[in-house]
């Protein structure tokens, strides 16, 4: 009796598996789907998005068919189309690796998210484990933050602080979506409060920098006697999205044609948002108060701890130089992690990229006052600490070191 039990179970349990139907079709969605067997319970994709808008590293998904409690598995390749790089088509993939984080990121909802096991990596792939709730799973690179998670910040920042917080549309991009970003003032303080712009995603497939920017943003409405001091002492501008365009489409964004967002910052961008940040700066810069633009990233998947980016020191005035010099040692104390930040920044320069001259931190050491300080961030996203929690409590601390840096000289 038992053996014809065990029988009828067996016949019946594959019938009793859901199909599974994996889809792309949202903000951010982005995959190649390379197979899917209901039956193992596997999908195997690879990362979507068209070559010319960017590297080939970003993939979101959503997965329906999984019963509650029931394992399935997400197998990843690299992509296998040509890439381009230094403004140029190189002929071969990416390297898998920049698509490859230890753990993916995983949501019940779309909005929630947090890492799956750590995945099995092997020669040309990684498995990553799921398990389902018995509603729509969705999987990603990395924590997800299209427009809606900005549109989010900022009503949850402007019912929370009315008196502070300042929503507007620093442009429209060329495929004719707004870039949403945020002024933070408060009343009182100088009467030209040095400015603070912060922006994130200039390379599409870097979410992690824009939960970084979120979480400074999170701290500056807080009420902590530095956030206060801070608000009160400076203006702060935070654009959580740059390339707007490419975070709705899933591309990469990074090495775009003809160029990304991040070498467009010369005197005829090709993209209306970097115009118009520009604009905004040199305003700034003709009062005079054009204090600290900082550039928030993601950096390659074997820097596992976050450090900066600077231009060359010589192309610096002294001022500019003692200026980055001091913030970036207070970096180091402020932004402890996990993981701590690498308190020995990196120069750009012709080594790096032929276009490094029109890059923004460049462009703002160029056009900025004399005391201006310009700083890229790069925020590791292939740790156990790359979630949303994790990028968020960066940009806090990212916060506490701009308000120790501003902060008035002691009598």
């Amino acid at each position: 009796m038992k053996a014809i039990l065990f029988l009828c179970l067996a016949l019946l349990s594959p019938l009793s598996a859901a199909e599974l139907r994996i889809s792309t079709d949202f903000d951010g969605g982005s995959a190649t789907i390379d197979a899917i067997d209901s039956a193992k319970r596997e999908i195997q994709i690879r990362p979507g998005g068209n070559p010319a808008r960017g590297w080939a590293c970003w993939w979101f998904v959503r997965i329906d068919g999984l019963g509650d409690g029931e394992n399935a598995t997400l197998v990843l390749r690299g992509s296998e189309r040509s890439t381009r790089n230094n403004g140029q088509d190189t002929g071969k993939p990416l390297s898998q690796d920049w698509a490859m984080p230890i753990a993916a990121a995983v949501s019940d909802d779309g909005k929630t998210w947090r890492q799956t096991g750590l995945g099995t990596r092997e020669t040309d792939r990684i498995s990553y484990p799921l398990e389902g709730t018995g509603g729509p799973l969705w999987v990603a690179w990395g924590p997800p933050f299209t427009p809606r998670e900005t549109e989010a910040l900022i009503d949850e920042a402007a019912k929370a602080r009315p008196d502070l917080v300042h929503p507007f549309t620093l442009a429209e991009t060329r495929e004719g979506r707004p870039v949403r970003a945020l002024q933070i003032i408060a009343e009182g303080g100088p009467e030209k409060k040095p400015a603070i712009w912060i922006h994130a995603r200039q390379h599409a497939w870097e979410s992690g920098s824009s939960w970084v920017a979120r979480g400074l943003v999170e701290w500056l409405l807080g009420d902590s006697a530095e956030a206060k001091r801070l608000r009160e002492q400076a203006e702060v501008i935070v654009v959580p999205i740059m390339d707007v365009d490419r975070v709705v489409t899933g591309d990469g964004g990074k090495e775009a044609d003809p160029h990304d967002h991040n070498r467009d910052w010369f005197e005829t961008p090709h993209y209306p948002e970097v115009a118009a940040a520009q604009a905004r700066m040199k305003a700034y810069v003709a009062e005079g108060r054009l204090a600290v633009v900082l550039d928030l990233h993601n950096p390659a998947p074997r820097d596992l701890r976050p450090f900066f980016f600077v231009g060359p020191p010589e192309l610096l005035s002294e001022t500019a130089r003692a200026n980055r010099e001091r913030f970036l040692d207070l970096a180091a104390s402020h932004l402890a992690g996990p993981p701590a930040l690498d308190p020995k920044a990196r120069v750009t320069g012709a080594n790096y990229h032929p276009l490094w001259r029109r890059i923004s931190g460049q462009w703002v050491n160029d056009h900025g006052n004399e005391h201006t300080l310009a700083a890229c961030l790069e925020t590791s996203w292939n740790t156990r600490h790359s979630t949303t929690d994790g990028y968020r409590t960066v940009g806090r601390q990212l916060g506490e070191a701009l308000a120790a840096y501003l902060a008035p000289p002691a009598p």
